[in-house]
């Protein structure tokens, strides 16, 4: 059985680290406007029409806390099933949740490896890769990986042994 060097899944704050935040802001704004909202609106308004806007304003709180809280997760999942694995012999890239499909390349056959990082993905230390066999088109494609240079030495050998 051949050895595992790297394994790992794409990171959603890696590959997203402002829009991650933005959503989370987002969602403590819905968490507050819904929480705060009914002590906001001016009592100036009457007893029965700040009843009514108060409930309103809670219910656009939670709609946006909702929102934000299922865009977090549809991004968390997407990233969950997806994974990367480095073995001795090949490169195994699974993808799916439900369905799952596997795409094994044989270190044998890799031709290049190109790792492509953005400035923010150099500071957050993660990167595209893809991997080339024989034919023009990139066999594989994978965004968001953590230690992306790590994934280029193992594929070309050139990684360090540990002790």
């Amino acid at each position: 059985m051949s050895q595992i060097h790297y394994d790992a899944h794409p990171s959603m704050f890696r590959m997203r680290p402002f829009t991650t935040l933005l959503v989370i802001l987002i969602m403590l704004a819905g968490l507050a406007i819904a929480v705060l909202g009914k002590q906001v609106l001016p009592a100036a308004l009457g007893a029965q029409l700040h009843q009514v806007g108060g409930q309103a304003v809670q219910t656009a709180g939670i709609a946006l806390f909702a929102l934000a809280a299922l865009q977090l997760l549809g991004w968390w999942v997407s990233t969950r099933s997806d994974r990367l694995t480095v073995k001795d012999d090949e490169l195994v890239w699974t993808h799916g949740l439900l369905n799952k499909q596997y795409t094994e390349i044989n270190m044998s056959s890799v031709r290049s490896v190109r790792v492509r990082q953005s400035l923010f993905q150099r500071v957050m230390n993660a990167g595209d890769v893809t991997v080339s066999t024989a034919g023009d088109t990139p066999e594989l494609m994978v965004r968001g990986l953590p230690n992306p240079r790590r994934i280029s030495d193992l594929v070309k050998g050139q990684a360090p042994e540990k002790a």
